[in-house]
């Protein structure tokens, strides 16, 4: 196997599961992909730089304009927040 192939160890149920409801990541997002997320947000300004703060298993579970306003959101929900890159 070379560096660039990948192998899946775990099922998609049970990487889907990792996390247990205790983190979640920070992902920066444009506002014009808001709706790959959040099918149900409304039209936004194109070119906005928003951050959406998701479950382990990708669920959204808000939208922000702060990176720290999503990360104040975490603490109230009891989440351990990590940054995807």
């Amino acid at each position: 196997m070379t560096t660039n192939e990948a192998t899946n160890i775990l099922p998609n149920e049970a990487f889907a599961a990792l996390g247990g409801g205790e983190i979640a990541y920070l992902r920066p997002l444009l506002s014009e992909d808001v709706r790959t997320l959040f099918p149900q947000a409304p039209e936004l300004a194109p070119g906005l730089k928003l951050w959406a703060l998701l479950s382990a298993a990708g669920q959204p579970i808000m939208l922000t304009d702060s990176k720290a306003a999503a990360i104040a959101g975490a603490q109230q929900n009891e989440l351990e927040t990590v940054s995807v890159h």
